[in-house]
This record gives structure tokens, sequence and C-alpha cells, in this order.
């Protein structure tokens, strides 16, 4: 009977201390979204961070800090809709979820020959949108935005409408 007792008791103890052992994601890991059309067309998606893959920021996407890179996704006569904002020519298009990433189809711009450092920033914006897109949200439960491509990864925070 004792050792019934030291049994059940060295039982308790381990599985009370696997049970402490437990990873939890902690308050910085960033908690994954499923990539929707209403997630997308919820919000504004600006800019906050890009580097290339060597880790050096994508420096003509931050010449204008009061007017960064947004991305507004909306709904016209039925399409899904993709604009990108604060750029010098209108630049827009298509989109399509497809297997949890966005696909562009049919971006157009208009042909403005804009100045530096606004061309160099129409250029980078084009760079920047292709690629994997992911949904998260931050230790401060803001929804973020990120495209990965074999070039970059840039990270666009939610904004309200």
């Amino acid at each position: 009977m004792k050792n019934m007792t030291t049994l059940a008791m060295a039982a308790t103890l381990a599985v009370g201390t696997l049970a402490g052992c437990q990873t939890t994601p902690g308050v910085t890991a960033p908690t994954a979204q499923p990539l929707t059309v209403d997630a997308l067309e919820a919000y504004n998606w600006q800019l906050v961070d890009a580097k290339h893959v060597n880790g050096e920021k994508v420096t003509q996407l931050f010449t204008m800090p009061n007017n960064p890179l947004t991305l507004n996704f909306f709904k016209d006569n039925g399409n899904q809709r993709v604009s990108f904002m604060n750029t010098c020519n209108n630049i827009g298009g298509t989109y399509h979820i497809v297997n949890n990433n966005v696909q562009l189809g049919n971006v157009i711009s208009t042909m403005k020959a804009c100045p530096e450092p606004q061309a160099s920033f129409d250029t980078a914006t084009m760079a920047t949108v292709q690629g994997k897109y992911s949904l998260n949200k931050n230790a401060n439960n803001v929804p973020i935005l990120t495209i990965r491509n074999d070039n970059q990864v840039a990270h666009f925070k939610a904004v309200a409408k």
C-alpha cells in the first residue's frame, strides 16, 4: 500500500511538472489569422516596416513618412479590388484569395512622369505587393499583414477606414 501511495504521488508530481513546463504563446508572439476577403477589407493596411532579405531597410518606401504606402482592399461592382495609396501614379487592380494567399491580377497604373523620390516609391510599391501574404495579430492585438517575397519582407498594420 505504501508503494501505491508513493507511486501515485510520483505520478501526480510528474504530471504537475509537465503541465508547468508547457509553453504558451508569449505576449510578443504573433497569432496567425485566416486570410479572408472580410479581414482584408475591414481595414486599410499601412506600411510600418519593409526590409530586404539582407536586413537593410527598403528606403524607397520611406521617403514620405507622412504618406506611407497604404493598401486598400474593397469591393467594386462585385469585384474584389485593391488600390495602393499615396503613390504618385494611381495604381490598383483586382485580387483573389487562393490557397490562403492574395493573388493580384490586372494591376494597372496611370503613366505620370513622377519626379524622384515618388518614381522610386511607385517602383518599390510594385515590388513590395508581389509575394506571399499572411495575416497575424501582434502583441497589442493589432492585425498585421505581412508580404514576403524572394527579395524582401514588408509589414502593414491595420488602420481604421
